[in-house]
């Protein structure tokens, strides 16, 4: 990249100035995506995240309470995610882990069923920095993805958010449209790589779940309010410029049963309004114009 010393040189480096010209259908005001995310957490190694601090604060594995608290989300929290997305006629964006899709192959299969788009979430739950040969499990995520729906994932959201410096390289080498790691707009951007651009699509830390609830342990009811008011503003917002708006959830956070049914009050108070365009990472892409670009976003 650049051999600039300032601190982040680097990353500004990568966001380019011009950015894509976003036009919704009709004039729409706001794009709304939900990305469900489902991973492997691994029982022999250490969890993800935690729910329940060990005994005596003596970390133990296999971890039967926490890998059990993940794994209760995949026997019912998913299942919620599909009949409240399905009831509101709303494709999500899965982001997949490639090794989930065998693990959890029933849950994939019915994701694809309902013809959710599936994004690339890493081989395993782990960091990127931990990942030995990032181009081989990028190679067997869109392998084990393409092998289940019979096409490559477009997107890609990176465990926990977490790149290294190739990271986009060898995602663009792959054949990725786009990426929900760089959480810095609330429009698509663009992002340079050695193959040329790559999109980045607006994600969130705001109204996700994991923030929300496993980290900032909110009460149950947070993702509706903190949603509802973020959807208030950037539909406000949206009036001048089109914005987009993420929602992302886990099935063992907001599929839990005291919290499935405000994630369902914050998709009927959004139905509420015109305007506003439920679609998929891969949809906000096609949005953009590639051929027109505008200036620095605000």
């Amino acid at each position: 990249m650049n051999d600039d010393p300032r601190p982040g040189h680097s990353l500004r480096g990568r966001v380019l100035a011009d950015a894509p010209r976003f036009r919704l259908p009709d004039g729409a005001k706001l794009a709304v995506w939900t990305i469900v995310n489902v991973e492997n957490w691994v029982p022999t190694s250490p969890m993800p995240r935690t729910v329940l601090p060990p005994p005596m604060g003596k970390p133990l594995q296999p971890d039967i309470p926490n890998w059990a608290w993940y794994e209760y989300g995949m026997r019912q929290g998913f299942w919620r995610f599909l009949a409240t997305l399905e009831k509101r006629r709303i494709r999500a964006t899965f982001a997949v882990n490639g090794s989930a899709i065998s693990v959890y192959e029933r849950a994939c299969r019915a994701a694809a069923d309902a013809g959710w788009e599936f994004m690339g979430h890493g081989f395993i739950q782990q960091p990127m920095h931990y990942v030995s040969d990032q181009r081989q499990a990028i190679a067997q995520t869109v392998e084990a993805i393409a092998r289940l729906t019979g096409r490559a994932p477009r997107g890609w959201e990176s465990p926990g958010l977490t790149e290294t410096d190739e990271t986009l390289d060898l995602l663009s080498e792959a054949g990725i449209e786009y990426v929900a790691d760089w959480v810095l707009d609330d429009m698509p951007v663009r992002l340079m790589t050695a193959s040329g651009a790559m999109m980045s699509v607006p994600y969130t830390v705001e109204i996700n779940d994991v923030v929300i609830t496993a980290i900032q342990q909110h009460a149950s009811d947070e993702i509706f309010r903190r949603g509802r008011d973020q959807f208030d503003r950037l539909y406000l917002e949206g009036a001048q410029s089109p914005k987009v708006m993420a929602i992302s959830i886990h099935p063992y956070l907001t599929g839990a049963p005291h919290r499935i049914r405000y994630l369902e009050e914050l998709y009927d108070y959004i139905a509420g309004h015109d305007g506003v365009v439920m679609c998929t990472g891969g949809e906000i892409v096609d949005f953009c114009k590639d051929d027109e670009t505008t200036g620095v976003n605000p």
